[in-house]
C-alpha cells in the first residue's frame, strides 16, 4: 500500500507518461480509468487507503475527458459517506497546445476536490520564464494551481518533453513531501 494513489485516463498515452513521471517522484500507485471510463478492481479501495489522491486527464474541448467524468461523477458514491473528506489532492493534465485551457481542467480537479472535503496541493515550481528558459527547462508551461504538460498533437507518447517529465517528477517528490507535513 502506498500513500499516494494517483487516478488518471489518457487517450493517446501522453497523460499516461506524465502520470508515470509523477508516480515515480512520489513512490506512488497508478490507477488507470479504462476507455469506458471504470476503474480496474481494486481501483476504489486504493483511493480509500490513499491519504494522497492525485487526478491526472488530458484536456479536451477545455475540460478532463469524459472517461475522467464518468469516474468524478461515479465518487459521488464516497462523497455520500464522506470517504475522502480530509484527505489531500493535487492535479495535472496534458494539452495538445501550450495552453489549451488546460487550467479549466486544474479547475475542474480543484473543485472535485473540494466537493470531497480535501485539501489541495500547487505544483510549488516558479516558471522558467527567462530568455534562457527552453522547452527542456522545469515548469516550461507555467502552472501554479497543478502540473500541465503539452505534447503536440502530431508527437507519440515517447516524444512528451523532457521538461515536463521532470516537471511531473519534482512535483511527485513535492507531493511525497507535502505528506510529511501533514504527518
Amino acid at each position: 500500500m502506498t500513500d499516494i494513489a494517483i487516478v488518471y485516463h489518457s487517450g493517446y498515452g501522453h497523460t499516461q507518461r506524465v502520470a508515470q513521471a509523477v508516480a515515480e517522484g512520489a513512490n506512488a500507485a497508478v490507477i488507470a480509468i479504462d476507455a469506458d471510463g471504470n476503474l480496474p478492481e481494486g481501483g476504489w479501495e486504493t483511493l480509500a487507503q490513499a491519504k494522497l489522491i492525485v487526478f491526472g486527464a488530458p484536456t479536451y474541448m477545455g475540460a478532463p475527458s469524459w472517461q475522467f467524468k464518468k469516474f468524478a461523477d461515479a465518487s459521488s458514491k464516497v462523497w455520500f459517506v464522506q470517504g475522502w473528506k480530509d484527505k489531500l489532492f493535487a492535479g495535472f493534465t496534458n494539452s495538445a497546445t501550450m495552453n489549451g485551457d488546460k487550467f479549466a481542467t486544474i479547475a475542474y480537479f480543484w473543485q472535485l476536490a473540494m466537493q470531497h472535503g480535501g485539501l489541495w496541493a500547487g505544483l510549488g515550481i516558479v516558471p522558467s520564464n527567462k530568455k534562457e528558459s527552453t522547452r527542456d527547462s522545469l515548469n516550461y508551461v507555467g502552472g501554479f494551481g497543478g502540473l500541465m504538460t503539452t505534447s503536440p498533437a502530431d508527437a507519440s507518447p515517447a516524444e512528451v518533453p523532457a521538461g515536463d517529465l521532470q516537471t511531473a517528477r519534482a512535483f511527485g517528490e513535492r507531493l511525497q513531501g507535502a505528506l510529511k507535513l501533514l504527518a
